[in-house]
C-alpha cells in the first residue's frame, strides 16, 4: 500500500516538472541574449523534449554565462 502512495507522489512531481520546467526555460530564454538561429535551436530542443531539454538549457546556459563572464574580463 505504500509502495502505491510513493509511486504517486513520484508521478505528480514528474507532471509538475514536466510543465514548470519549459516555462522557466522559455522565461530565461527571452532574458538572453542569443542570436536569431540560436534561440530558435533552444525554443525547438525545449519543445521537442520536454523534460530534457530544459535541464539541458539550464545546465549549457550555466557554462555559457561563465565563459562569457571570463571572455569579456580578458577584453
Amino acid at each position: 500500500m505504500i509502495e502505491l502512495e510513493t509511486s504517486g507522489f513520484w508521478l505528480s512531481a514528474f507532471m509538475v516538472a514536466l510543465l514548470v520546467l519549459p516555462v522557466l526555460a522559455f522565461a530565461s530564454l527571452l532574458k538572453q541574449n542569443f542570436k536569431g538561429r540560436h534561440r530558435l535551436i533552444w525554443v525547438l530542443i525545449i519543445i521537442f523534449l520536454p523534460f530534457f531539454g530544459p535541464i539541458l538549457y539550464f545546465l549549457i546556459i550555466k557554462n555559457y554565462k561563465k565563459f562569457n563572464l571570463i571572455k569579456r574580463k580578458f577584453k
